[in-house]
């Protein structure tokens, strides 16, 4: 019975989320040449072109990157939300992965589809909410916000995220970790034009990642 309901719900889901998808490509792509319609100002297309195949072949394999890589942590659910709301990096994913944690679910399993449909909805929700106070008070606290003092932590609201986010797995396996961050933060050191790269980086990283783990269970495997 569980399992007719889970593929019952599987089912619906992808119907549910291309559905969703397929609308939310055809406003954002429409909205633009709509209004520019409106308004008398349609973009010079052979121009966008031009500008789009300069990015687009990056943003292209970024794209392909995130979606293999995020998937099949998020499950089908959390994965149409999180690509039809945005911002996976800096919010959706680590809400995800935080509330997997916390409910102590694994990868790949019908709990944690669950879990991460849940808080990434939650997550986009907030946002929503959080997005449409900030547009009200934003005149209001328009000096506080630009104030001198609040202003390098501004600058630091994403590393820190992602370094508390971090530290839950490099805990797990220090000297798993600590090769392929050293390698990562002194090639973006001497190489500071790799920083724009990070989604393109994700690749080798994860490759030294994987080819360091599978070394280390060979040498258990091995000394067993």
């Amino acid at each position: 019975m569980n399992e007719k309901y889970l593929e019952k719900y599987e089912r619906k889901t992808h119907v549910i989320g291309r559905t969703a998808t397929a609308v939310t490509l055809v406003m954002l792509v429409g909205a633009p040449f709509l209004i520019g319609s409106i308004l008398g100002a349609l973009p010079d297309l052979s121009a966008a072109a031009k500008g789009f195949l300069s990015v687009g072949i990056i943003w292209t394999v970024s794209s392909v990157v995130e979606f293999l890589v995020y998937t099949p942590m998020l499950g089908a659910g959390g994965g149409y939300l999180a690509f039809i709301t945005g911002n996976l990096i800096n919010m959706k994913i680590p809400c995800a992965m935080n509330a997997r944690e916390i409910a102590g679910t694994h990868t790949g399993t019908p709990e944690n589809e669950i879990i991460s449909t849940l808080s990434i909805a939650a997550s986009s929700l907030t946002t929503i909410t959080v997005l449409a106070l900030g547009v009200l008070l934003l005149v209001p606290l328009q000096p506080v916000l630009q104030s001198e003092a609040l202003q390098p932590a501004f600058a630091n609201v994403v590393p820190a995220l992602f370094g508390a986010m971090a530290y839950q797995y490099f805990r797990r396996n220090i000297k798993l970790a600590c090769v392929p961050l050293t390698i990562m933060t002194l090639l973006f050191t001497f190489v500071p034009s790799l920083i724009s790269q990070t989604s393109i980086m994700i690749i080798p990283a994860g490759a030294i990642s994987i080819g360091l783990a599978w070394l280390m269970w060979r040498r258990k495997g091995l000394q067993a």
